[in-house]
């Protein structure tokens, strides 16, 4: 029989001090790693100041002055919200389904992380909401390497310890959804909300806050664009985890899981959204406004990261009812341009030959995208222009929406030379605040902006600077008379080199006529004679102090309005009439803040004396003239005529007085209005983008035809909406008037025999 072996008292003591090496050698390396982690040895680790403020691209935000977004200025999507801004049950979501013990641990769950170790993460990570924090701010994605990984995990420890110290819960929560990119343009819960269901964090309801909490995971893996079945089984998951922590009940849970998502998906790009020719107006003017304004350490800001807070003067509800008036008008009027042309062999051109038509065509192509890339690819012109005439796959714009199809790159621009374009312009005239901007029909598609950028000519629009400088000078009022009959001014006058002899539109004469009545029915020959009167010089001059700055010439022929100007001067200048006199510089910005709060700009009105109150007011009656009797008189009616199959809008039914003037330039290439109430001053232009393109005929090329509508339909929308407070007012009198406007008797200023001197005769209006 064998004996027990017995171990012996010292084998045991072995055994412990094996075992204690191994434990204080094991703690002491994982000190020692950690120790290594913070100290860098692994990579460079976030300083005190970078946890104080982690860099992040925090996008430019343009806010309009009723407190919208109008777009943003970004590299990533992104724009901060405070967490007061969050709705309870989204931090609730959260925690219950990343980080149950959130509120529990200092930056990393010891009971997870062993749970993770045990199971060799079948049973779920261990990353809180600290750490994944640590990971988007200060590496990102994990290395695929083991070893790098490992190293990774011990830094978002340390960082995350570290977060703890700095930072509130709150305050680590706020971050983490601001900094969580969920694709698709938007990075941060801001953004989020707004690109898939058009609303403010605080709007969630509680399914869509667990549908956001839900793409945390893996956003683009579950993205609801994508996959929306997936998605709602997530978010599911998201409900169940909130009730199985108390956050929300079971019959809540229920009810929820229940519901479709609810998407209402609209991305943000800069090329999409509303005000999109004025976002790139105000970023051409940031570009200028950060060199000339540096912080205070000399660097530069950078409207694509540093978060600056732009409040415009843009009114977000005027924005989009502009928007939709051009669209109603223009894809109806659209139509009839293109019924009129299905027989133009040159279409969309009128009285051009081949050569002119290439011309136009070569130089439209010298300007295209195309072109400058294949330059940059060092093509030669000749391929460059084969590529012109070669089909291919493209989108192209219509009024129903964009389409495919198959068309050269020349055929495209033909094409595109087709559509009627716009600028439009609306603006306070006593703050000089712009509510309203509309550079064209579709900023994607047609990127030149017609409010600022292009000048075209303003036909009639330009004869009230003139009447305002006969009224000035001369003393007249609308009420005195004028001759309406043929006139001819003599080669030498003024310097013209031959004789002049302006001719009414209609070709015939209305004999002795009120100024209000020859500036309602837009008569040349009266304009003419006004001008001859005062001299090109001094009309010039008042154009200038109404803050015109195209260049104009110094003759006679301008009277008619063959000048270009912008939109933007001309309802600057009209809009001096309907402020007393006084011109105020038309301002988009109120004040520019950074991400802090901080205000860095704050906009100082620039105004000027250029009229009396009393000759204002005397032009602003004469313009209501053109309403009343004239060539805006369709804006009061209830009834239609020639032509308005195609003009969208009308009647319009206006009652309270309404200031404006109608032009329409040489062969229809132009139509302008210019309509103002006591508060709000419209300008509209419409044209094409050539303007050798355009109506046959003024019936359709008209400014009460083509642009007329726009303002009467933006008009009744402004109306409409009782929160916008457009006046219906009259405009404001000035205390004893001098000037006589009230025209039950006219005074005549013009004989025949007599067309400088004042005669006494009087007549009955």
């Amino acid at each position: 029989m064998k004996k027990q072996q017995v171990t012996k008292p010292s084998e045991f003591g072995a055994y412990i001090k094996w075992f204690w090496i191994l434990f204080v050698g094991g703690m002491t390396a994982i000190i020692l790693f950690f120790l290594f982690a913070s100290w860098g040895v692994f990579g460079a680790m976030p300083t005190f100041d970078e946890l104080e403020n982690p860099a992040s691209n925090v996008a430019t935000e343009i806010i309009s002055s009723d407190g919208k977004t109008l777009g943003k200025f970004y590299l990533e999507n992104r724009v901060p919200v405070k967490f007061d801004d969050l709705p309870d049950y989204l931090v609730k979501a959260l925690v219950a389904t990343e980080d149950e013990r959130f509120y529990e641990h200092s930056g990393i769950d010891a009971r997870g992380t062993l749970r993770a170790l045990t199971s060799v993460g079948s049973n779920g990570g261990a990353s809180t909401i600290t750490q994944q924090l640590a990971k988007l701010l200060f590496h990102g994605e994990g290395s695929r390497n083991i070893f790098e990984r490992i190293a990774q995990k011990a830094k978002e420890w340390v960082i995350a310890v570290k977060l703890e110290r700095q930072y509130t819960k709150e305050e680590i929560i706020t971050m983490y959804l601001n900094k969580a990119d969920f694709v698709n343009n938007a990075v941060g819960i801001r953004s989020a909300t707004r690109v898939y269901v058009g609303k403010e964090p605080k709007d969630l309801t509680i399914d869509e806050a667990a549908m956001f909490v839900g793409m945390l995971q893996n956003p683009s893996y579950f993205n609801p664009v994508r996959r929306p079945e997936l998605v709602q089984n997530r978010r599911n998951v998201v409900l169940h985890q909130m009730e199985k922590s108390n956050f929300i009940t079971e019959e809540e849970k229920l009810k929820f899981q229940g519901k479709p998502l609810a998407l209402h998906f609209t991305p943000e790009t800069h090329k999409d959204g509303i005000a999109t020719y004025f976002r790139e107006y105000l970023r051409d003017f940031m570009r200028r406004w950060v060199k000339e304004n540096p912080k205070k350490d000399g660097s530069t800001y950078d409207i694509y990261r540093d978060g600056l807070k732009i409040y415009t003067s843009i009114d977000s509800k005027m924005q989009r009812y502009a928007e939709e008036a051009v669209t109603e008008h223009l894809s109806n009027l659209q139509e009839e341009f293109f019924l009129q042309n299905k027989t133009n062999k040159t279409a969309p051109f009128l009285k051009l030959n081949q050569a002119e038509i290439e011309s136009i065509v070569n130089r439209a192509m010298k300007n295209s995208e195309r072109w400058r890339q294949m330059k940059e690819q060092g093509k030669s012109e000749a391929d460059i222009l084969a590529s012109f005439n070669k089909k291919t796959d493209m989108r192209i714009f219509t009024w129903k929406g964009e389409r495919d199809t198959i068309m050269t790159p020349r055929d495209s621009i033909i094409y595109y030379k087709h559509f009627l374009q716009t600028g439009l312009m609306a603006m306070e005239p006593q703050t000089g605040n712009i509510k309203a901007w509309v550079g064209g029909i579709n900023y994607k598609h047609f990127q030149y902006d017609h409010v600022a950028q292009g000048a075209r000519q303003v036909g009639s629009t330009f004869k009230p600077f003139v009447y305002a400088t006969a009224i000035e000078q001369l003393h007249y009022s609308p009420c005195d008379s004028i001759i309406d009959s043929p006139f001819t001014m003599p080669k030498g006058r003024y310097g013209i080199s031959a004789d002049w002899s302006p001719q009414n539109s209609s070709r015939s004469y209305r004999g002795i006529m009120t100024l209000k009545a020859a500036l309602a029915n837009s008569v040349n020959t009266v304009t003419a004679k006004l001008m001859d009167k005062v001299g090109p010089k001094a009309v010039v001059d008042m154009t200038r102090d109404l803050g015109v700055k195209s260049e104009i010439p110094q003759q006679p022929a301008i009277a008619l309005g063959a000048v270009e100007i912008t939109v933007s001067d001309m309802v600057a200048a009209y809009s001096t009439f309907a402020n007393q006199g006084v011109y105020i510089k038309p301002q988009f910005i109120m004040r520019i803040a950074d991400k802090n709060g901080v205000v860095l700009y704050n906009a100082v009105p620039e105004a000027k004396d250029v009229l009396s109150k009393d000759v204002a007011y005397t032009v602003v009656k004469l313009l209501e003239g053109v309403t009343e009797s004239g060539s805006g008189i369709r804006l009061r009616t209830g009834s239609g005529g020639s032509g308005y199959a195609r003009v969208t809008g009308h009647p319009y039914k206006f009652t309270n007085p309404i200031a404006g003037k109608t032009g329409t330039s040489q062969n229809n290439s132009d139509g302008w209005f210019i309509g103002m109430v006591p508060n709000l001053a419209t300008g509209v232009w419409v044209g094409n983008e050539d303007r050798a393109a355009h109506f046959r005929n003024t019936l359709y090329g008209q400014g009460a035809t083509m642009a007329l509508p726009i303002w009467g339909i933006f008009m009744k929308k402004c109306y409409a909406d009782p929160d916008l407070k457009v006046s219906k007012g009259q405009f404001e009198r000035p205390a004893n008037l001098s000037i006589k406007v009230d025209c039950w008797k006219a005074d005549v200023v013009e004989t025949e025999t007599d067309s400088v001197g004042i005669s006494t005769e009087e007549f009955d209006f």
